[in-house]
């Protein structure tokens, strides 16, 4: 794992030496002033086409693996697709182009990416990202109408009024510092994430974002047809190549990538399992599994349980996803907790139980960060809440509680009883079943827990062979 100080002087030297080499092409004697108008419709259209696959992979990726922060990448890398396209469009019909009219798609495709990308550095629980979460399937439409609408308007301004100087100097001047602090934040938001979870779509978009910066900078220094749009639109395409690069390489090595592009059906919880079982999120599950001795297979055993509880009740695909997702990493906050804590063969003081008690919190603040959609995020939260009130953190009661949450408490509790404890034997399916029952309307959701009776009864054989194919104790405080 690389330190901290490597991560941040690699990111620096990525930045910088584009810059440097940009200064030192303007250096060389040579003429800048040989761009031809067809080779920048080849160049735009190239750049222009690979930003249109990649927001489509992206997205068909965010869609899937029901991440908001993905999303609105995809979106980012829409946005330059789309500029450019209209930007290409425009050429052969101006003859004499002015500067302005290069800059202004340009500035445009930049602002947009960038303010998706900030969008991207928000917490997936912030009022504006739980707004746009809400209405997720009308982004892609609607941003692609208003770029048409857009470049329509400039198109009968530019027809009507000649050179019509639509960016001046100062215009540029207040662009360029727009998109340096806005990317700039997302940097320094994705680098923190990164540092924390090790998720390498975040350090894919910092690199990114970094590379849009230093794109503007060459922007704001060069001439419509000098040796700098060259250098800008490379950067645009070294932008999007290492998120084409991560995506692939995140989603190629098990068959979620193949399964992105199908519609998943209910019938098998371990195809949905693997679907979500990113690089990304099974580093995370060994990180919980490394410091908790007693968990290993929990997160797996504890989702596959909870999607059959969900299947049963008649739950949505929506929220089969996410707890396809938030059930793999439901215990991630106790790679927080001390490991003296957390392994402690005997009874736990009240300080240690207080700890004990952060982990969904501190879950939930790590995959906020992250991207989780809200689903996932209540699952991570809100597991360890009772149907009374009485549970941890936020002590929520009854259908204040989250569906997702409470049919994966269930699945949790029971998987704990039926595994083996530093100081118990794990509990017959029976004697699981005699407790749940007992805690129904108190811990548990009553319609839950009659779903999970039901269940068992139907399924009793496949239970009976999950439960036989794990010996290894698990954790006292899952």
């Amino acid at each position: 794992m690389r330190s901290r100080r490597l991560v941040l002087l690699q990111l620096g030297l990525a930045m910088i030496i584009p810059i440097i080499i940009y200064y030192w092409l303007q250096q060389l004697p040579f003429n800048h002033d040989t761009i031809k108008h067809s080779s920048f419709i080849y160049m735009i259209g190239m750049v222009a086409l690979l930003a249109i696959i990649i927001s489509v992979v992206i997205g068909v990726v965010a869609h899937q693996i029901r991440n908001i922060k993905v999303l609105f990448v995809s979106l980012a890398y829409a946005s330059i697709g789309g500029m450019l396209i209209l930007h290409g469009l425009s050429i052969p019909r101006l003859g004499a182009v002015s500067e302005q009219h290069f800059y202004l798609y340009a500035q445009l495709a930049l602002v947009l990416s960038s303010c998706w990308l900030w969008l991207s550095s928000l917490s997936a629980d912030h009022m504006l990202v739980r707004y746009l979460i809400k209405h997720r399937k009308k982004l892609m439409p609607i941003s692609c109408a208003a770029m048409v609408v857009v470049g329509l308007v400039i198109w009968i301004a530019e027809s009507n009024e000649g050179n019509v100087i639509l960016f001046h100097d100062h215009t540029i001047r207040l662009t360029t510092l727009i998109i340096l602090l806005l990317n700039t934040w997302t940097v320094y938001r994705h680098l923190i994430t990164y540092m924390a979870s090790r998720f390498s779509i975040q350090l894919a978009i910092v690199y990114s974002t970094g590379w849009l910066n230093t794109a503007q900078v060459v922007l704001a220094t060069t001439s419509p047809n000098g040796i700098g749009w060259w250098v800008h639109h490379i950067l645009l395409f070294l932008s999007m190549m290492v998120l084409m690069i991560v995506i692939v390489n995140e989603y190629s090595n098990n068959e979620s990538l193949k399964d992105l592009v199908k519609q998943l059906y209910r019938a098998d919880p371990d195809r949905w399992i693997q679907t979500y079982m990113t690089q990304s999120v099974s580093e995370l599950v060994k990180k919980t599994e490394a410091k908790d001795a007693y968990t290993a297979g929990h997160n797996y055993r504890v989702t596959v349980y909870a999607l059959k509880l969900g299947e049963e009740m008649g739950l949505s695909s929506s929220q089969l996803k996410s707890i396809a997702q938030g059930g793999l990493v439901h215990d991630v906050g106790k790679i927080f907790i001390p490991d003296y804590v957390l392994n402690k063969p005997g009874k736990l003081t009240d300080d240690e139980r207080r700890l004990i008690e952060k982990h969904p919190l501190d879950g939930y603040n790590m995959c906020r960060q992250i991207g989780f959609m809200i689903e996932e995020l209540a699952i991570i939260r809100s597991h360890h809440e009772k149907w009374n009130g009485t549970g941890y953190p936020d002590k929520l009661s009854g259908e204040s509680i989250p569906l997702v949450a409470r049919v994966t408490a269930i699945a949790d509790v029971f998987d704990a009883l039926t595994s083996s404890r530093s100081y118990r034997r794990a509990m017959s399916l029976e004697k699981a079943m005699s407790i749940i029952n007992e805690e129904s309307g108190e811990h548990f959701d009553p319609r839950c827990v009659e779903a999970w009776k039901k269940l068992i009864d139907e399924e009793k054989d496949f239970f009976e062979q999950m439960l036989s194919s794990h010996s290894k104790p698990s954790s006292a405080t899952s």
